[in-house]
C-alpha cells in the first residue's frame, strides 16, 4: 500500500515536471520568436507601416526609398491660393525624382524594435520629407499653364483711393486680387517639391499686390488735408455784402492726384474770380447820381471804381483754400475805390458838370468849394471826358504841353489822363458857353483863387463826376484813354 503510494507520487511529480518545462519551452520558444522579430524590425518597418500615405509594411529603408523613388511619378503636390482656391501639380508633369535624405533611416531609427505588437493591429502613419529634384523649366512651363494664370481668371490688383460721394470724400478700399508673380509661385513651389511635401499655401508676397492700402499713410494723411480744405475757406470783406467761399464751392474746385496732391481747377476757380469782378468791380459801371442841381442823372464810363485784380487774387485764392485755414480778407484789387460798399462815391467829390459850365466840392456831404470853369472846345473836337474819375495827382506849379502848345500853371490836378483842373491866368471869364467855341484843349479851367484853394484842400483819390446834359460824341484821344462815357470812335477809325 505505501509502495504504491510513493509510486503515485512520483508519477505525478514527474507530470507536473512535464507540464513545467513544457511550459518553459513555450515560453522560450515565444521570447525567442519575439525577438527574432524584434530584431526584425530593427531594420524593417512596422507591418502596417505606411510613409506619406505610401505602404512600406516589413520594408528596409533601401526597400523603401526604392518604392517611393518607383512612385514619384504620382508625386501629387496642391498649391492652396489665398482665397481657398486649389490648384495640382503632379510629379511627372515637372520631371521629379527622389533624392533620399536620411529620413526613412531616422524614421526608422526612431521605431522602438520591441514595440511591434500592437502595430499587427493598427495602422503605424509617418510622415517625413521626400525629397526631390526636378526640371525647373518644366515646374514653371506647368504653374503657367495653370488656370489662375490664364487672363481670364486674373483679377488684378487695384489700389485704394479716394473718391467723392454727397456726403464728402471718403476712401475706397483696395481690391487685393488674385494676380500671381510666375517667378515667385515656381520658387515656392520648387521648395515644396524639394522637400516632398504634399500641400503649400501661398503667401501674399507671391501676389501682385496693391501699393496703397486703406490704411496706408500716404491716403490716410491726404484724407486728412481734403478735410482740412473743405472745411476751410475764404469770407471776403466787402461793406454791404456777404461773400463766401466754402466747402460746396471748394468741393467742385478741388483736384485730388494721383499720388493724393491737392490742387485746385485752374478753371473753376478763374470762373470764380470772374464771377467776384462782375460782382464787385465797379470800374466804368453806371450810375444814377443825384446832381447838386437836384436832378438824377445816369453816367458811367470814366476809370473810377473797384477793379478786382484776376490774376493775383487767383494765386492768392488757391494759396488760402489749399492752407486748410478759415481766411477772412478783402479781395485782391488792382485798383481801388475811395469808399467801400455800393455807393463808393460817398459824400466827399467834385462834381463837374459841362454843360452848366460849373463844378461843386463836397466833403463829407457838405459844399465846401464852387466855380463857375472853362472846359474843353467842343467846336475843335476837344470836349473834356466825362464819366467816373478821381484826382491822379497833384502838382504846382506845373508846365502843361501839347502838340502846338505850352502853358504854364500854378496849380495842376489831372483825373482823366492828361485832362485835369488847373489855374487860367489868361482868362477873365468862366462859365457860359465858352468852352463850345473857346474852350481849353480839354483841360478844366478854374480862376487862380479857386484853383488854389481846391488844390489846397483836394486829396489824392478823391472822386470826380463829370457830366454833359445833352447827348454828346467826343473824339479826342485823351477821351478815349479815359474811357469817356460819350466816347466815339471818329469816322477815320471806323474805317
Amino acid at each position: 500500500m505505501r509502495a504504491a503510494t510513493i509510486r503515485e507520487k512520483r508519477r505525478k511529480q514527474r507530470q507536473r515536471g512535464a507540464v513545467l518545462l513544457t511550459v518553459i519551452i513555450m515560453v522560450s520558444l515565444l521570447v525567442m520568436a519575439y525577438l527574432l522579430m524584434s530584431f526584425y524590425f530593427k531594420s524593417h518597418f512596422y507591418f502596417r507601416t505606411q510613409i506619406n500615405g505610401l505602404k512600406v509594411g516589413g520594408k528596409t529603408v533601401s526597400q523603401g526609398e526604392e518604392k517611393i523613388a518607383r512612385e514619384v511619378g504620382d508625386y501629387l503636390l496642391t498649391i492652396h491660393g489665398r482665397d481657398g482656391e486649389k490648384y495640382h501639380v503632379m510629379g511627372r508633369e515637372i520631371g521629379c525624382s527622389y533624392v533620399p535624405d536620411g529620413s526613412l533611416k531616422r524614421a526608422l531609427e526612431e521605431q522602438n524594435m520591441f514595440a511591434w505588437i500592437p502595430y499587427l493591429f493598427k495602422d503605424h502613419e509617418i510622415h517625413v520629407p521626400t525629397p526631390m529634384v526636378y526640371d525647373e523649366e518644366a515646374l514653371k512651363r506647368t504653374i503657367a499653364a495653370l488656370p489662375c494664370f490664364s487672363e481670364e481668371n486674373i483679377v488684378h490688383p487695384v489700389n485704394a483711393t479716394l473718391a467723392q460721394d454727397e456726403e464728402g470724400y471718403k476712401i475706397v478700399p483696395e481690391t487685393l486680387g488674385n494676380e500671381l508673380v510666375l517667378d515667385k509661385v515656381a520658387a515656392y513651389v520648387g521648395e515644396a517639391v524639394n522637400n516632398g511635401e504634399g500641400d503649400v499655401t501661398l503667401p501674399d508676397d507671391a501676389y501682385v499686390n496693391p501699393s496703397i492700402y486703406s490704411d496706408s499713410p500716404v491716403i490716410v494723411e491726404a484724407l486728412e488735408r481734403i478735410s482740412n480744405v473743405l472745411q476751410g475757406g475764404i469770407v471776403y470783406k466787402i461793406s454791404d455784402y456777404d461773400e463766401q467761399l466754402g466747402t460746396e464751392k471748394i468741393a467742385e474746385m478741388l483736384i485730388v492726384g494721383e499720388d493724393f496732391s491737392l490742387s485746385l481747377d485752374e478753371q473753376k476757380v478763374a470762373d470764380y474770380v470772374q464771377y467776384l469782378a462782375s460782382k464787385y468791380n465797379t470800374y466804368g459801371d453806371d450810375r444814377q447820381f443825384a446832381t447838386s442841381s437836384g436832378d438824377t442823372i445816369t453816367i458811367g464810363g470814366g476809370d473810377y471804381g473797384w477793379v478786382v485784380n484776376k490774376e493775383k487774387e487767383a494765386v492768392q485764392l488757391m494759396e488760402d483754400v489749399l492752407s486748410g485755414q478759415k481766411v477772412t480778407r478783402e479781395p485782391v484789387y488792382s485798383q481801388r475805390a475811395k469808399v467801400e460798399g455800393f455807393e463808393d462815391i460817398g459824400s466827399t467829390y467834385i462834381e463837374v458838370d459841362y454843360t452848366k459850365q460849373h463844378m461843386w466840392y463836397y466833403v463829407e456831404g457838405q459844399l465846401r468849394l464852387e466855380s463857375d470853369l472853362v472846359s474843353g472846345n467842343i467846336a475843335k473836337g476837344n470836349g473834356s471826358p466825362d464819366g467816373l474819375f478821381k484826382i491822379v495827382y497833384k502838382k504846382s506849379p506845373a508846365v502843361l504841353k501839347g502838340e502846338d502848345y505850352e502853358s504854364d500853371v500854378e496849380y495842376f490836378m489831372p483825373f482823366a489822363y492828361n485832362v485835369g483842373f488847373h489855374d487860367a491866368s489868361w482868362r477873365s471869364q468862366f462859365g457860359g458857353e465858352y468852352y463850345k467855341t473857346s474852350g481849353s484843349h480839354g483841360c478844366l479851367n478854374l480862376p487862380g483863387e479857386v484853383a488854389r484853394q481846391l488844390y489846397e484842400m483836394v486829396e489824392v483819390d478823391t472822386p470826380v463826376i463829370a457830366y454833359y446834359r445833352e447827348p454828346i460824341e467826343l473824339t479826342a484821344e485823351n477821351c478815349k484813354i479815359s474811357n469817356a462815357y460819350s466816347y466815339v470812335e471818329p469816322p477815320e477809325e471806323k474805317q
